[in-house]
């Protein structure tokens, strides 16, 4: 099996606010060691924005797992196991993006002997 070729830029690629489509399914990469060696990911859904009282410019995100399962946003919802995230999208990326950062990482690893 071949991937193919693509140039790595040396900057991380977020999705736009205005991009943001609710119901999609985003990536949120993070990496738990300063030398961003060690990445975690997690698949998330873009929910909306202001979805509770006194909020603005709140983006909210749910697990996908629990909104595959039809859980939705609402009183209730936490008691369901659903977890909801609110903040920006720092480190939210479509798959795409999501695998540039994770390719860029195994190079960095590949370099320090970390394979």
């Amino acid at each position: 099996m071949e991937f193919e070729a693509r140039q790595l830029k040396s900057y991380a690629e977020p999705v736009p606010i205005d991009s943001l489509s609710i119901g999609e399914v985003y990536f949120n990469v993070l990496f738990v060691d300063d030398d961003i060696l060690i990445p975690t990911m997690q698949p998330v859904v873009f929910i909306g924005k202001n979805l509770a009282s006194g909020d603005t410019d709140s983006l909210y995100f749910q697990d996908a797992e629990s909104y595959r399962e039809g859980i939705r946003f609402g009183p209730s919802a936490t008691e369901s196991g659903a977890t909801f995230f609110t903040g920006s999208t720092q480190a939210v990326f479509t798959y795409e993006r999501a695998l540039d950062l994770l390719m860029a990482c195994s190079l960095r690893r590949r370099e320090r002997g970390l394979e």
